[in-house]
């Protein structure tokens, strides 16, 4: 599935039906195009199975309500309808993307209340995020765009206007070569990458950013899980940028990014250590049990 992503065939789900892929359109006035009144969730499924795919449709209704409106299918609609794009596609291991949005209606202004809430979900198959990093770790610029405040963005909600700054970070580290970019937050302290939480080795201790202005990921919340019953200690901090010099290894997680190594951010280099190899391969066996 290499042709552009409007442009293929298959069946998206889409307001209560199946429908044919390159029928899954929208006007050019829906609300969410011009003012990012949108929600989503990135999935995977393994052998047929989406993995946490519950955990993502709750998420994505509290997404919602972050953005001041409701979902009009319950979480298990969402799930059968996830089933249901997964079978019309004849998918077993893919890429889920659901998404809600507010549509146009007769609200053409800031508030929409008056427009109606629409949900889709699409599935594809993916492979690597991040190419050959899993091999030889990922490199990594660092994000002049810092993650805002939760006083100035709902920060916790998978929003889609909370990925524009990620999408101009993104941009400029692939012009340097890089695959990603590491985003401090509004006080100066480590974040996140622009889709993916991070974590760093050193003496055998994991550190992990706190998400108290980010996305706690799912993924992050599985692998803190599995360091923890393999009685490695995992310390949730806020880490200064100057503390980089001192990790020995990082990696990033998520669900498009699954486990994956870093090797060098900015100026800074990591190994792909002993603890980076257990999890990412742990992980590739949780995900597939």
């Amino acid at each position: 599935m290499s042709a552009a992503y409007d442009d293929r065939d298959g069946k998206i789900w889409m307001d209560g039906q199946l429908v044919d892929w390159r029928a899954a359109n929208v006007h050019v006035l829906t609300h969410a195009m011009h003012y990012a009144s949108s929600v989503f969730e990135g999935e995977r499924a393994y052998g047929g199975t989406i993995f946490l795919s519950r955990k993502h449709s709750e998420r994505l209704h509290f997404s919602a309500r972050q953005l001041d409106f409701e979902i009009p299918y319950t979480v298990d609609e969402i799930e059968a309808a996830k089933v249901a794009v997964l079978a019309a596609n004849g998918f077993t291991d893919a890429y889920v993307r659901a998404v809600a949005w507010r549509g146009a209606g007769e609200d053409m202004g800031v508030a929409s209340k008056r427009n109606p809430v629409r949900l889709a979900i699409a599935a594809w198959e993916w492979g690597n995020y991040y190419g050959d990093a899993k091999m030889k770790g990922a490199k990594l610029d660092i994000a002049k765009w810092k993650r805002p405040s939760p006083e100035t963005a709902p920060s916790h909600a998978k929003a889609a206007g909370l990925y524009m700054i990620c999408t101009m970070s993104k941009h400029e580290a692939e012009a340097k070569g890089c695959s990603d970019a590491m985003m401090f937050d509004y006080r100066g302290y480590v974040a996140e990458a622009t889709g993916a939480n991070i974590f760093f080795v050193k003496d055998g201790e994991v550190h992990t950013p706190k998400p108290d202005c980010f996305l706690n990921g799912l993924t992050r919340q599985t692998v803190i899980g599995m360091l923890k019953d393999r009685q490695i200690k995992v310390i949730e901090r806020h880490i200064m940028p100057e503390e980089l010099e001192g990790f020995e290894q990082c990696w990033l997680t998520g669900t498009a990014a699954e486990v994956t190594p870093v090797g060098q951010i900015g100026d800074y280099n990591f190994e792909v250590g002993a603890v980076t190899r257990e999890i990412s391969e742990s992980y590739e066996k949780l995900v597939r049990a």
